[in-house]
């Protein structure tokens, strides 16, 4: 039971991550955002990696485990992270989740081609549901800039469309790169070390392209509201990383992730308290949004339970076809 809580707190972390970044997409550059959350998460997982052996756990990698850990954090924390900011700009938070949630395609299409891993059934009827989502949104758009306009917000479509798509890229690849790094004996310790490698090796980069902007000046002159936001994302986001990794030390990986994939509901409980003047939150919009995780979680989870859950055939649910 601790461990389902644990995953909970992630989920719900995670959605306030969402909220808060927002907030600060509105009045900043998404630079000037991954500026701030990006650095930050390296002084808070060096403290996380001290007091759970991640740095012991260093001291036995390979130079390819290090290599591999961190290009996972530039693809996750950088060409993910930008994309995602730059998509809940141009769409908001709750508009830019279904396309999002098509990084878990990115995901299993790079597992079936490198780690040799198959498609069931189930798998097949999570992607079409994946897919839903986005196409409700789209059919719908011309009534859903019309609600925005009334509030002030003008969602940009192709932008916001094509963000994020960068983002189901840069996430949806991060996590074959992460397995490479652990290989098959990693442990808990090491996938902390790895957030924290990760977080250092993206936060070069990002200091990079910030004094190419024109350094500290560019970083503080989005004010100290929106600077406010983003440090809070920051902590946020680390929160609920912790809090994952907890849960999958105590709970079998099959609770876990779908647990976590409800981290879209608390995105879109924190986002209706926090930016309700800056969100559409209609219901065909949260339906698309609910289509688009029910199709991540049956990509996620263990066909026999949702057999269970849902009274039908295990075995055809199963059956393998790629």
């Amino acid at each position: 039971m601790f461990g389902i809580g644990l995953a909970l707190a992630s989920a719900a972390f995670f959605g306030l991550n969402s909220a808060t970044v927002r907030r600060g997409v509105l009045h900043a550059t998404v630079l000037q955002g991954m500026a701030i959350t990006v650095p930050l998460g390296v002084p808070i997982f060096a403290l996380i990696a001290l007091l759970f052996g991640g740095f012991t756990a260093m001291s036995g990698w390979t130079g390819a485990a290090w290599g591999w850990m961190a290009l996972a954090g530039v693809v996750h924390f950088v060409l993910g992270r930008y994309g995602n900011y730059r998509a809940t700009q141009a769409l908001g938070a709750t508009l830019s989740t279904p396309v999002q949630q098509i990084s878990i395609l990115v995901a299993i299409a790079l597992a079936v081609i490198f780690l040799e891993e198959t498609l069931t059934v189930l798998n097949c009827i999570g992607i079409a549901l994946v897919l839903i989502g986005p196409a409700i949104m789209m059919t719908r758009r011309k009534k859903i800039a019309a609600t925005a306009k009334n509030k002030g917000f003008e969602p940009q479509y192709l932008p916001g469309m094509l963000w994020g798509l960068v983002c189901a890229l840069g996430y949806g690849t991060s996590p074959l790169l992460i397995v490479l790094a652990l290989g098959e004996n990693g442990s808990i310790a090491d996938s902390i070390a790895g957030i924290l490698v990760s977080y250092t090796a993206a936060t070069l980069v990002v200091v990079a392209m910030v004094f190419a902007r024109g350094g500290l000046s560019y970083v503080t002159g989005q004010g100290r509201t929106s600077m406010g936001w983003f440090t809070l994302s920051a902590v946020f986001v680390a929160a609920s990383q912790l809090f994952r990794y907890m849960a999958l030390a105590l709970a079998p990986v099959s609770v876990v992730v779908p647990i976590q994939r409800l981290s879209v509901i608390f995105r879109i409980a924190f986002n209706a308290a926090i930016n309700r003047d800056y969100e559409v939150l209609d219901i065909w919009v949260i339906a698309s949004v609910v289509l688009a995780v029910l199709g991540a979680v049956f990509l996620s989870v263990d066909s026999v339970l949702v057999a269970q859950f849902f009274h039908l055939d295990a075995n055809l649910l199963s059956r393998k076809l790629f």
